[in-house]
């Protein structure tokens, strides 16, 4: 005989306010749910200092906010290409395989490094869809942007392969959220970026004022008969100015060292920050030995070319420099110049400026170069300026730069007053920062040395037959 199995009691069916708590519940638990999760992304991108541990998290969660199948983030470079080292996928038994395909495609085959001309990346982005949606085949797939400030800074992918998953308007907002918080840790990144380039540009400028600093006298020397002022301004940039004195018998001490020939140097090395200075550093030294040897200004930048080509060639940079000798016996100056700015002569006796300039090309960009020499015998009252490019090419208000032709009428007035060197040093940049402006920086360096023959001491003439005598008639 059988038996008949016994009947399983059946749960009975939930009243309608039970199904509506316990969908509540369950709405419950899943924002909780949610909450932790972006809550958890949240603390990780406060104090995180690992963009990739970061962005290795951003699929998990993207994922699991949905209940998707998986997800994948996809950020770009500044330039727009494709930043592999930075492609993550979720889950990780797939993130492998997927990561490895998209990857691997050739540069010249994947969309990026070519935004669209409006910048929103919509093209570059419809393109990468394409590729993605290839690799991951039958499932279905949901993408954003990583935007940050207007700029595509990657995309963001949510795909399944159940049947039943629905892409719904709370789910693409979650998505999004996910997407803007990528979006602010990759732009925070960009800042760190940018802020370490800054000090380590800082530091560079901190060493190349020092360097520049060391180059210039702290003081003019006393020369006999020569009235001296010395300046030079330095512009936001370090850049490669540089003048000097040097005396020819240095072993000559006292007056014998003041009536001795002295040496003056003007120059300026192409280019700005640290290389700069550090070239200008080798050159200074070897212009000082090649002082020491008492030959002619245009021998002295003959050797000196020769000895500093392979060190110019090698730094792509080059060095126009003025060097000239000044005897105070005779007050005869010689002059060389190396493609430097002439320096200008305000003649007291005719009250006009002229230009000290000779020929000969920039030092380092031939070995075999000849340069002229000229020379002059200066008068009690003749002023001569040595200055750099940074003080002709600054710039005023409107863009005009202050050009020689101004520099000589601004010479000109203030030599005409009869003040010493330095008060016509202080005119002349008085006047060059009126013309930029208050508050307004320098592009470049200026620098500017008054170089003043002193004037003479007229005695009063005795009365002609001696001391208590009639002046004749």
């Amino acid at each position: 005989m059988s038996q008949t199995p016994p009947a399983v009691p059946q749960e009975p069916p939930l009243s309608p306010g039970a199904s509506l708590r316990q969908l509540l519940d369950s709405l419950s638990r899943e924002q909780r749910r949610n909450q932790e999760l972006l809550a958890s992304l949240g603390f990780v991108l406060r104090s995180f200092t690992n963009l990739s541990r970061l962005l290795e998290l951003v699929p998990l969660v993207a994922a699991r906010l949905v209940e998707a199948d998986g997800a994948l983030l996809v950020p770009f470079r500044e330039d727009g290409r494709l930043w592999r080292d930075q492609v993550h996928a979720s889950p990780l038994q797939r993130a492998a395989e997927l990561v490895r395909r998209l990857t691997a495609v050739p540069d010249s085959e994947l969309p990026g490094g070519d935004r669209d001309d409006d910048g929103t990346g919509v093209e570059q982005a419809a393109r990468l869809d394409q590729r993605v949606s290839r690799l991951l085949g039958r499932a279905e797939v949901f993408a954003t942007s990583v935007v940050a400030r207007g700029r595509q800074r990657g995309r963001l992918y949510v795909f399944s392969e159940r049947e039943d998953f629905c892409w719904s308007e709370v789910h693409r907002r979650h998505v999004q959220l996910v997407a803007d918080l990528t979006a602010l840790a990759l732009e925070n990144e960009v800042l760190q970026q940018d802020m370490r380039r800054h000090e380590r540009v800082d530091r560079q400028l901190s060493i190349g004022a020092e360097i520049q600093a060391q180059l210039v006298p702290d003081r003019c020397p006393v020369i006999e008969g020569v009235d001296l002022a010395a300046r030079c301004r330095p512009a936001f940039e370090v850049g490669g100015d540089y003048y000097d004195f040097i005396p020819t018998r240095p072993r000559l001490q006292g007056r014998r060292r003041e009536r001795g020939r002295w040496a003056v140097a003007v120059g300026d090395v192409m280019g700005k920050g640290v290389p700069a200075g550090l070239l200008m550093t080798l050159l200074r030294g070897m212009l000082r030995a090649g002082a020491l040897s008492g030959h002619a200004p245009d021998r002295i930048l003959h050797d000196l070319n020769q000895l500093a080509q392979e060190d110019l060639s090698q730094s792509h940079r080059f060095v126009t420099l003025f060097y000239a000798d000044f005897d105070p016996l005779t007050r005869l100056l010689r002059y060389s110049n190396a493609a430097h700015n002439p320096p200008l002569l305000w003649r007291r006796r005719l009250n006009r400026v002229q230009r000290l300039d000779a020929p000969g090309l920039l030092i380092g960009l031939q070995s075999e170069t000849d340069y002229g020499m000229e020379s002059i015998v200066l008068e009690p009252g003749d002023v001569v300026l040595f200055y750099t490019d940074g003080v002709t090419e600054a710039r005023g208000f409107s863009g005009e730069r202050y050009e020689e032709d101004r520099l000589c009428r601004s010479l000109q007035v203030a030599s005409r007053s009869g003040s010493g060197a330095q008060a016509i040093l202080d005119q002349l940049f008085a006047r060059l920062d009126r013309f930029v402006g208050p508050e307004r920086e320098l592009e470049d360096d200026a620098s500017m040395l008054v170089f003043k023959v002193q004037e003479e001491v007229m005695l009063p003439s005795l009365p002609q037959g001696g001391p208590g005598g009639r002046v004749a008639s």
